[in-house]
């Protein structure tokens, strides 16, 4: 594994790449919101109609970006920011194949979407996640995220989050 490397660039949110990293993503989550709740894997049909629901179109600019990371040049993972309000970005949609997780993907995609985040104009980052999602909430929390009062009213929102974000960089 000597000498692989990661990048992480914007990417359209419709790009062959980033929809099948989507898609990846959503079945993830929801089969583990399923297996917990109901003991079973997201219905096909539903999972095909989630996806096509929620393509992404808020993570492009002017308001957002969606950043695609690259592992030895193979799409592996996703970041994406999008404006709530002039001051404050969302961060979502962060993910990693499960085949190249540990291999420190997750931390550069976070730290480039609060880079995305500031250079829209943001001052603070949010987030939400779900309580069974603790890999996700320890990431979080060793990025610097910490715990606070709901943002939002996500029916799957269990934890919120939040970050300053350091004051833009002057471009020189």
């Amino acid at each position: 594994m000597a000498g692989m490397t990661w990048t992480i660039a914007p990417e359209p949110y419709g790009s062959p790449a980033a929809a099948a990293l989507w898609r990846a993503y959503y079945t993830e989550v929801s089969d583990r919101w399923y297996l917990l709740h109901e003991g079973r894997r997201t219905d096909p049909e539903e999972l095909e109609r989630a996806v096509a629901a929620r393509s992404g179109a808020e993570l492009a600019p002017p308001r957002g970006q969606l950043l695609v990371g690259r592992y030895d040049g193979t799409p592996a993972g996703s970041a994406g920011v999008r404006l709530l309000d002039p001051d404050t970005a969302e961060l979502t949609r962060v993910f990693v194949l499960p085949e190249l997780r540990g291999r420190g993907g997750a931390p550069l995609l976070v730290a480039a979407a609060e880079e995305a985040a500031g250079a829209l104009g943001a001052r603070r980052i949010v987030l939400d996640t779900r309580g069974d999602l603790v890999e996700a909430r320890a990431l979080y929390a060793r990025l610097g995220y910490t715990e606070t009062a709901p943002h939002n009213t996500d029916r799957y929102a269990e934890h919120w989050f939040r970050k300053e974000l350091p004051p833009a960089r002057a471009v020189s």
